[in-house]
């Protein structure tokens, strides 16, 4: 297993938090991730009006992970970056576990061997999506 700063990643976690846009439930979540190309990425839940349309940390996580800030462009055949380790937090920077919709984004974007931080500690997402749904099935 790879050696992952989970104290760094946790604090990049908590600083995107403070960026949450939560006007409606108060309930900021922030995420940080290691990239496979090196970089550490970071997302946070952005609420609307239309609860339904509200993005969970994770999603603005995976967007960060293909959009501004990736170093250069892919070329035709080119494997795209993958998520290696994510941590999720809280206001007070403790650890959340994803939910089933974001376990299913992170899947797409890290697969099984992706490992989460939870708060019974560091697991890989297929301990909590085993037999996922993905790509392969089309």
């Amino acid at each position: 297993m790879e050696e992952i700063d989970w104290v760094s990643l946790r604090a990049a976690a908590q600083a995107a938090m403070e960026r949450a846009y939560v006007p409606y439930s108060h309930f900021p979540v922030g995420a940080a991730a290691l990239a496979s190309d090196g970089r550490i990425i970071t997302g946070c839940n952005v609420e609307n009006a239309s609860f339904g349309l509200t993005l969970c940390a994770e999603c603005s996580l995976v967007s960060a992970l293909h959009g501004a800030g990736t170093p250069g462009e892919l070329t035709v055949g080119e494997t795209p970056p993958r998520l290696v380790a994510v941590a999720v937090v809280d206001r007070h920077g403790s650890p959340l576990t994803p939910c089933g919709r974001c376990r299913q984004l992170l899947h797409e974007h890290g697969g099984p061997e992706l490992l989460l931080e939870t708060s019974g500690g560091v697991k890989r997402l297929r301990d909590y999506l085993p037999d996922a749904f993905g790509p392969e099935y089309l």
